[in-house]
């Protein structure tokens, strides 16, 4: 196996010159990453169709206008982010004053996956650059063309000693995390989460792990279920559901449910056409090996509508099964593709404990003009993040911190919550030396009765 010390010493005797935490360096290297991307956009574009066959709008929208706004917003707010952040402090340290600083962990390992490898590649890098840290940059070997044009970005804007990207399989993941890096950024299944967790602990780095899960939708009998349909339909089915934050399968309430699945049928045809195999912009599946666990699925329940399939192309249409049941397979996994089962209930706590009985999802959706009923799902159930009468559209706002819980995840990423996860939060108390408080040394005359008196 291939070793890497060389990129991981060569990174860190830069990272060691202090180069990369001033910050005028970090402003002028996001400049660079932004200008670069543009300069590549059409290139990037074609790399998506080639790899993914993804559409110039969704490529667009949902990989590099993404990254372009959180460029964007980090070159906004860097400034203030990074300014050491006086806090209070208590009685007991009269005269003192008490500093957070945000300083970059050193060289971190940011290893990206296939359903969005632009995106969820360099979004992290923007933190990590942000917060002043050198980088190795792992892009998923599935999409190729995309890999090597990001490996272009990155070339074109940053000498290697500072970002690199290494390219290759998973024996290059392997070889990469035998390095003692500072920092740890993942991307992608639970299974390979718990291997990079594993391997992270040999050397004590802390992670970031961003992973997946069942993803739950429930649609309450007061929902606008036109408007909800749509917006189901719009994320679920994008880039082919191999989205980590889709809708992975939907509580509907009884009384609604026909109506509601009479809607999601006319959204689907509105958004993919009447034949969405044929559909030029409509995204395949990555590989044959993920195609075939997909279509086996399609057996499953009952099947509404959708279930054609092209295995040349590896497509499989917008597919809704219902009559599903927690013993059928396509519920024991997190799907990742185009296939959307159903479920109904009568009350809503038949569904948050059909929720609660699997390990935290990643996202959670709710469509509902009730409050009560608003509250109680978010009481009840924990899941990373999500929506409330929307799908997916609170990981676009930098803002809003984008992270799982327990299964689905550690850690978070996004505007400043990407900038403090690669940093860490050191601590300073500055001390007077105009005076000295005597009751805390121990010869101190009835020193304990007076430090009784301000720690009760």
């Amino acid at each position: 196996m291939e070793s890497y010390s060389w990129i991981f010493e060569k990174q860190q005797s830069y990272f060691t010159s202090g180069a990369t935490q001033e910050l005028s360096y970090r402003i002028d290297a996001l400049r660079r990453l932004k200008g670069s991307i543009r300069a590549h956009e059409r290139q990037l574009l074609n790399a998506l169709k080639s790899d993914l066959n993804k559409s110039e709008f969704e490529a667009y929208s949902t990989e590099i206008g993404i990254v372009l706004e959180e460029i964007g917003f980090t070159l906004k707010h860097l400034r203030a982010w990074a300014k050491p952040r006086k806090v209070k402090t208590p009685i007991t340290h009269w005269g003192s004053k008490g500093f957070i600083y945000s300083e970059p962990y050193g060289v971190s390992l940011i290893l990206a996956p296939w359903n969005y490898p632009f995106q969820l590649a360099v979004a992290p890098l923007v933190g990590a650059i942000a917060a002043g840290n050198c980088a190795v940059l792992k892009p998923s070997e599935l999409t190729p063309r995309t890999s090597e044009t990001i490996s272009e970005i990155i070339r074109a804007s940053f000498q290697e000693e500072y970002v690199s990207v290494i390219q290759g399989g998973i024996e290059t993941s392997e070889a990469l995390l035998k390095e003692k890096f500072d920092y740890i950024f993942f991307t992608g299944s639970v299974p390979v989460g718990k291997i990079v967790m594993e391997a992270a602990a040999r050397h004590l780095t802390p992670v970031t792990l961003e992973l997946g899960g069942k993803s739950p939708c429930i649609v309450h009998e007061d929902a606008n279920l036109k408007l909800a349909a749509r917006r189901i339909a719009w994320g679920k089915f994008m880039n082919a559901g191999q989205t980590c934050v889709a809708p992975d399968y939907i509580y509907v309430h009884q009384s609604v449910k026909d109506r509601f699945l009479s809607e999601l049928r006319d959204a689907v045809k509105e958004l993919y056409g009447e034949q969405p195999l044929l559909n030029p912009g409509y995204t395949r599946v990555v590989s044959r090996r993920h195609f075939d666990r997909l279509e086996a699925f399609l057996g499953n329940g009952t099947m509404l509508f959708g279930g054609g399939t092209d295995k040349e192309n590896l497509t499989i249409e917008p597919t809704v099964l219902e009559d599903i049941g927690w013993e059928h397979p396509v519920m024991k996994e997190e799907i990742f593709g185009p296939i959307l089962p159903v479920l109904g209930y009568q009350h809503l706590s038949e569904a948050a404990y059909g929720i609660r009985n699997q390990p935290g999802p990643l996202a959670l959706y709710l469509f509902t003009e009730s409050k009560s009923v608003q509250e109680e799902v978010l009481k009840s159930v924990s899941f990373g993040g999500g929506c409330i009468n929307d799908t997916v559209y609170h990981i676009v706002s930098p803002y809003l911190p984008f992270g799982g819980v327990g299964n689905s995840g550690m850690g978070a990423y996004h505007g400043q919550a990407g900038f403090d996860t690669f940093s860490h939060r050191k601590s300073v108390l500055k001390q007077t030396t105009r005076f000295d408080l005597p009751f805390r040394y121990p010869n101190r005359k009835n020193g304990l009765k007076q430090i009784k008196r301000f720690l009760k």
